[in-house]
C-alpha cells in the first residue's frame, strides 16, 4: 500500500493535498477523467526520510508506468484571489527513479524569490488564511497528448460570461501555457462555434468537447474556470487542472454610440492607443473637437459634427449620417463652397489627385504651413511664459486655448494629411491594372506599389524640413503620459542609418525607373502615371510632417496639469498631482471636496479598461457604406493567401523579416528596446520613431495605411502589419515571428 494519498481516493482536504491536489481528487472522485497520481506532502518527506525514493517507486507502480509529470500543490495555489500561476516548479516527463529529486526540486520551489515577490505584490489580506502556505506535490502520469492547451469559461478579456474561449497546441501544452506559443484558438458561444486562429489542431466537435468539459467544471465549482487540459492520440480528453479565473474584468458590452459603423483607429483614435482618463475625456476631447469644428468654420464656413464617443472609456467616431434635412441648409450657409469641397476631398482626390490638389489641398496646405503652424509655435511660447506664476483660473484659460488651436490643426491635418491614404489608394489601383503584371518578376514588382513609397522622408527636399521627431511628440493624445522630451529619448542619426536611407531612395528610384519603361509606348497612361506617383509620394510626405507639431503644445498643457495638481494636493483634495487626471473639470476647480476615494475608484476602472481588448470596429453598416478603409486595405494586400494560424492585418509597409517580438505598452519602455527585434505596440504616434531606426519591423493593434506606424516603416524600408485589432494580446516578448507586409499578416515560427 502507498504511503500517498491517491487522487480521488483519499479525503479532499486543502490544507494538506494542496488546492492544485485537493480539487483534481475531488473532481476524480466525482467522474472526471484525470491522470492517475498520488500527493506527497513536506511532512511526508521529513517523516520518511531516507525512505522517500522508495515510497515513491510503490506508489508509482500503483498508479501505472511512467513517465510522470510533478508538479506543485500549494495551500495558497488556484485559489480565486491569488492563482501562483507559474511560480512554482513544473517537471514533465520524470522516469521513475528520478522521481525523488523531482519531488525535492519542486519542493524548494516554494522558496524561491519569485514566490516571495509576488506574495509581497498580493498583500497579507489578499492571501487571508494562506499567509503561510502549506506545500504539497502532485504526481501523476503523463499524458502523451495530441493536442492540448486551456479553456475558459469567460471570456478573459472582456469578462463575457457567455463566452468559453478554448486554445489548443500541437503535443505537449507547456508552450501555451508558459506564453511560447500562441496556439490555435476558438470561441465558443452556445450553440456558435468560431475558429479565430487557425492551426489545424482540433477539429469544432473536439474544441466543443473541451468548452463543455470546461462548462461542467464551472457548473460543478459555481465560478468561472480556468481549465488545463490534454488530448491524447485515442482521441480520450483529460483534465490536467482546473482553478478559479482570477482578476476577471467585468462583462464589457461594445454597443456603438450611435446609428452606423464606429471607429477606434481613425481620426483622433490614431492618438489613442488606451481608453480616456476621466479629465482628458471630459475637457480636451471636447476642446479639441470643438476647436476642429472651428478649423472647418473657418474653412468652409459651416460647421459639421464629426460623431464620437466613449466606448469602455475607448473613443471611438464615426462620420456624420448625411441627409437632406441636415445638408441642405449647410450647402447654403457655406454659399455653395460644401459641395465643392466634399467633392475634391472625398471622391476627386481617390481618382484625379492632382485636380484636388489644385483645387482645393494645396491652398489648405500653405494655410497650414504660413499661418496654423507659426500661429500655433506663438500661442505656445507665449503660454510657456506664463505657466509657473499663473492662477488656477489663468491656468485653464491656458489649455482651453491652446487645446483649441490643436484642433484647429487637427482638422488641417484631417483634410490635407488626411488625403494621403486616398492617393494610395489610386495609386495602388493603377499599379494593379498597369504594373503588376509586367513588373511581377522584378524586384519592384515583389514589393508591389509601396515600392514606390519606400524611403521617403520629409528631408527629400518636399517639404524640406526633417522627420527627427520633436521633444513634444507623444505616446498618446491624452495628457496623462508623458512626452518625448520628458521621458528623455534622443534619436540621433546614425552612418547606418543614414546610409539605410540611401538605399531605398535608390531602390525607390530604380522602381519608378522600372515602371516608367513599362509605359513607355503609351504616353499617355504614363502621364498619368507621373501625376499619380507625385501625389502620392508628396501627400505620405507632407502628412507626416503635419503629424510632428500636433502635439506642439503637450509639454506645456502637461505643464499647466501639473501646477492645478499642485494646488490640489495643497489644498488636501488628491494625493498626488498625477491624480488629477482621475477628476472632471468641475471637480479640479472644486479644491475644497475631498476628491480621494474619487480618485482611486476611476483609476481602478482605468485599469481595468486597459485590460480590454478594445474592437476596431463596433456597429452595424448603415445605408452609406461599409468600413471606410476596407476596399483601400484590400487594394494593397499583395496576395489574399494567408497561412493558418495568422494574424491578419493591414499590409502596411511591404517585405518580409523574421525576429523576436518585443511588446511595447509605452516610452518608459524604449530603453528595453533591441535592435533587429520586431516592435509590437498598440499604436505609435511620432514619439515612437527612434525605435523604426533598430527595429526589423512593426506590428501595431490600430492604425490604418496612412497611420504613422505605415508611413515611417516606410520611410525606413522595414515591414509593416498594422490593423491587427489585438496582436498584443496574442503575442509575447520573445516570440520569433515572420512579419509579411505586403500581404498584411504575421505567423508565429517559434
Amino acid at each position: 500500500m502507498s504511503e500517498f494519498p491517491q487522487l480521488g481516493s483519499a479525503s479532499a482536504d486543502q490544507t494538506v493535498l494542496g488546492s492544485k491536489a485537493a480539487t483534481l481528487s475531488g473532481l476524480t472522485a466525482a467522474g472526471f477523467k484525470v491522470p492517475a497520481g498520488f500527493v506527497v506532502t513536506s511532512e511526508m518527506v521529513g517523516q520518511l526520510g531516507n525512505g522517500l525514493a522508495n515510497a515513491l517507486e510503490v506508489a508509482a507502480a500503483i498508479i501505472g508506468p511512467g513517465p510522470y509529470a510533478v508538479r506543485s500543490s500549494s495551500a495558497a495555489e488556484d485559489l480565486a484571489g491569488a492563482s501562483y500561476a507559474g511560480l512554482y516548479e513544473t517537471l514533465l516527463n520524470v522516469e521513475r527513479a528520478d522521481l525523488e529529486h523531482a519531488v525535492g526540486q519542486c519542493l524548494a520551489s516554494a522558496g524561491e524569490h519569485r514566490v516571495a515577490a509576488y506574495e509581497t505584490a498580493l498583500g497579507a489580506a489578499s492571501r487571508g488564511d494562506a499567509a503561510s502556505p502549506s506545500m504539497a506535490v502532485l504526481v501523476q502520469q503523463m499524458v502523451q497528448p495530441n493536442a492540448a492547451g486551456v479553456a475558459f469559461t469567460a471570456n478573459p478579456l472582456t469578462g463575457d460570461p457567455d463566452e468559453t474561449i478554448v486554445t489548443a497546441v500541437a503535443g505537449l501544452g507547456e508552450s501555451l501555457v508558459s506564453g511560447e506559443a500562441v496556439g490555435e484558438q476558438w470561441t465558443v458561444r452556445a450553440s456558435d462555434i468560431t475558429c479565430n486562429r487557425e492551426g489545424n489542431i482540433l477539429t469544432s466537435e473536439q474544441a466543443r468537447q473541451v468548452a463543455e468539459l470546461a462548462h461542467r467544471i464551472h457548473e460543478r465549482a459555481g465560478v468561472p474556470q480556468d481549465i488545463e487540459w490534454a488530448l491524447d492520440h485515442d482521441g480520450a480528453l483529460f483534465l490536467l487542472q482546473a482553478r478559479p479565473m482570477t482578476a476577471l474584468p467585468m462583462p464589457a458590452v461594445w454597443t456603438a454610440p450611435g446609428e452606423g459603423l464606429w471607429a477606434r483607429n481613425f481620426r483622433l483614435g490614431e492618438w489613442l492607443p488606451d481608453p480616456m482618463t476621466p479629465l482628458f475625456e471630459d475637457w480636451l476631447l471636447r476642446r479639441i473637437e470643438a476647436g476642429y469644428l472651428d478649423g472647418m468654420e473657418d474653412d468652409i464656413q459651416v460647421r459639421v459634427p464629426f460623431r464620437y464617443g466613449s466606448v469602455n472609456g475607448w473613443y471611438y467616431n464615426a462620420p456624420p449620417i448625411p441627409s437632406p434635412r441636415i445638408v441642405a441648409p449647410l450647402i447654403v450657409r457655406s454659399r455653395g463652397r460644401l459641395p465643392w469641397f466634399l467633392f475634391n476631398v472625398l471622391l476627386r482626390v481617390s481618382h484625379n489627385p492632382a485636380a484636388a490638389h489644385r483645387a482645393v489641398l494645396h491652398g489648405l496646405e500653405l494655410k497650414w504651413r504660413h499661418q496654423l503652424l507659426p500661429g500655433y509655435r506663438e500661442l505656445v511660447r507665449s503660454a510657456e511664459q506664463e505657466v509657473d506664476t499663473a492662477s488656477p483660473a489663468r491656468l485653464i484659460e491656458l489649455v482651453d486655448a491652446i487645446v483649441r488651436q490643436a484642433g484647429i490643426y487637427l482638422w488641417s491635418l484631417a483634410v490635407v494629411g488626411g488625403s494621403a491614404w486616398k492617393m494610395e489608394v489610386a495609386l495602388a489601383r493603377f499599379w494593379q491594372r498597369y504594373l503588376a503584371a509586367p513588373l511581377s518578376d522584378m524586384p519592384a514588382g515583389r514589393l508591389g506599389h509601396q515600392a514606390l513609397l519606400r524611403g521617403l522622408t520629409v528631408s527629400t527636399g518636399i517639404t524640406g524640413t526633417s522627420t527627427t521627431p520633436p521633444e513634444s511628440a507623444v505616446y498618446s493624445l491624452d495628457w496623462y503620459h508623458q512626452t518625448l522630451g520628458e521621458a528623455g529619448i534622443r534619436s540621433p542619426e546614425t552612418d547606418s542609418t543614414t546610409s539605410g536611407k540611401e538605399a531605398l531612395d535608390a531602390q525607390r528610384k530604380a522602381a519608378e525607373a522600372a515602371a516608367r519603361e513599362v509605359l513607355l509606348d503609351n504616353p499617355r497612361i504614363l502621364t498619368r502615371f507621373d501625376s499619380l506617383l507625385t501625389m502620392a509620394q508628396y501627400y505620405a510626405a507632407l502628412r507626416e510632417e503635419q503629424s510632428l507639431y500636433l502635439t506642439l503644445g503637450w509639454p506645456v498643457l502637461r505643464r499647466c496639469a501639473k501646477r492645478l495638481g499642485e494646488n490640489l494636493v495643497a489644498a488636501g483634495a488628491i494625493e498626488d498631482p498625477q491624480d488629477i487626471h482621475f477628476l472632471h473639470l468641475g471637480e479640479v476647480i472644486n479644491p475644497s471636496a475631498d476628491h480621494r476615494e474619487l480618485v482611486g475608484s476611476r483609476r481602478a476602472t482605468w485599469e481595468m479598461q486597459r485590460r480590454l481588448d478594445a474592437p476596431l470596429i463596433i456597429g452595424e453598416p448603415g445605408r452609406f457604406g461599409a468600413d471606410p478603409v476596407a476596399s483601400a486595405v484590400d487594394a494593397a494586400r499583395t496576395t489574399r493567401e494567408v497561412p493558418a494560424g495568422a494574424i491578419v492585418g493591414h499590409p502596411a509597409s511591404t517585405g518580409r523579416a523574421t525576429g523576436r517580438v518585443r511588446v511595447m505598452s509605452g516610452l518608459e519602455e524604449f530603453d528595453s528596446f533591441l535592435d533587429g527585434e520586431i516592435l509590437v505596440a498598440r499604436s505609435t504616434a511620432p514619439a515612437w520613431t527612434p525605435l523604426f531606426a533598430r527595429a526589423a519591423a512593426v506590428i501595431t493593434d490600430g492604425g490604418t495605411l496612412a497611420a504613422h506606424a505605415s508611413l515611417v516603416a516606410r520611410e525606413y524600408g522595414i515591414p509593416a502589419v498594422v490593423g491587427t485589432g489585438n496582436a498584443t494580446r496574442l503575442l509575447k516578448t520573445g516570440q520569433r515571428v515572420t512579419v509579411d507586409g505586403g500581404a498584411g499578416y504575421v505567423v508565429v515560427t517559434e
